[in-house]
């Protein structure tokens, strides 16, 4: 008797299912392709060149509550195209951006997914505020292309000003507002995920983009520490309506806190037992001949595309 190789399922009713559900979505790709047109618009105008950096590497930036999801024979598809990005800055590049895949291990739901579409972009002599000002551009020509004329949009039952000023907030203001524990009592307690998700998200950028501002330094691995505020780094998330969406800092250039930083996040996850990726040297080569100021932003496309659709989960903004 003959085994066949490969054996087929014709079930045309399912087919038909997925025919009709891809349809459904058809609509707001059209206008996540119309973002994307503005985005890069908004690139080209400020002289910033796109490049594409690997996807399959051997070693994963690590931080700590990011884990990659296993390529194979020792590799792992990146988190993010960060490392790659900021060896160019290194080598005298003064503006870039990229928008590709990244993969996160573990991620799943509404508003989650292991694979993902990422923007990250990066200015030689910014800092975190000049970013602020990108982000607010960007996201305003974007606005414009899909809704012409109409800067208020609405997403998760309320509307949207992204004509207004954006509201600019500190985590430990965030903490004192809308927490049941200060910011020093959730560090403490290892905490400071759980509550930031579960107590202070819900009630950000509800009328308008809020950017929460000056991280703790110890969940901040490629930050620049903040002048004047020991313990505090120059980063900023970018929220709406309670959904994070972007994510910013004046990049770290002291190669030796970098190191122990590094080394502090793989004793961590070594505790933990889970995986501790190898360091990047090349990426520590670059911070060791020289590395300029500079300011990187990653903003996920997926979750921009769901605000400017009114979209409720990230499978109805993306064809698969």
């Amino acid at each position: 008797m003959t085994v066949p190789l490969l054996s087929f399922d014709r079930n045309r009713d399912a087919a038909r299912q997925d025919a009709v559900q891809l349809q459904s979505r058809r609509e707001r790709l059209q206008q996540r392709a119309k973002m994307m047109e503005a985005l890069r618009a908004w690139f080209r105008e400020g002289d910033f060149l796109e490049v594409e950096s690997p996807v399959r590497l051997p070693a994963p930036a690590l931080e700590d509550y990011i884990d990659a999801v296993e390529a194979g024979e020792g590799a792992w598809l990146r988190t993010s195209p960060e490392l790659h990005l900021k060896r160019l800055l290194a080598a005298g590049y003064p503006r870039l951006f990229e928008i590709g895949p990244c993969f996160r291990k573990g991620e799943s739901g509404d508003h989650h997914r292991e694979e993902f579409t990422m923007l990250e972009w990066y200015r030689v002599g910014g800092t975190w505020r000049e970013l602020m000002e990108d982000a607010q551009g960007m996201i305003r020509k974007a606005v414009e292309s899909l809704h012409p004329g109409k800067l208020s949009l609405p997403f998760r039952g309320g509307d949207i000003d992204f004509l207004g000023e954006w509201e600019e907030l500190t985590v430990e203001e965030a903490f004192q507002r809308y927490a049941s524990v200060s910011l020093r009592q959730a560090m403490d307690r290892g905490e400071f995920e759980m509550v930031l998700c579960t107590e202070v998200e819900p009630h950000l950028g509800k009328e308008r983009p809020l950017f929460l501002t000056e991280y703790p330094l110890e969940c901040s691995g490629l930050s620049a520490p903040l002048p004047g505020k020991p313990g505090f780094v120059a980063r900023w998330e970018l929220y709406v309506a309670g959904l994070e969406i972007g994510n910013a800092c004046t990049e770290l250039a002291d190669p030796e806190e970098q190191e122990r930083r590094f080394l502090n996040t793989a004793a961590l996850r070594q505790r933990e037992k889970r995986p501790v990726y190898p360091m990047d040297q090349e990426y520590m080569n670059a911070l060791w001949r020289g590395f300029p100021l500079c300011a990187g932003t990653a903003i996920g496309l997926d979750r921009l595309a769901m605000v400017l659709t009114d979209a409720q989960e990230i499978a109805q903004v993306r064809a698969f």
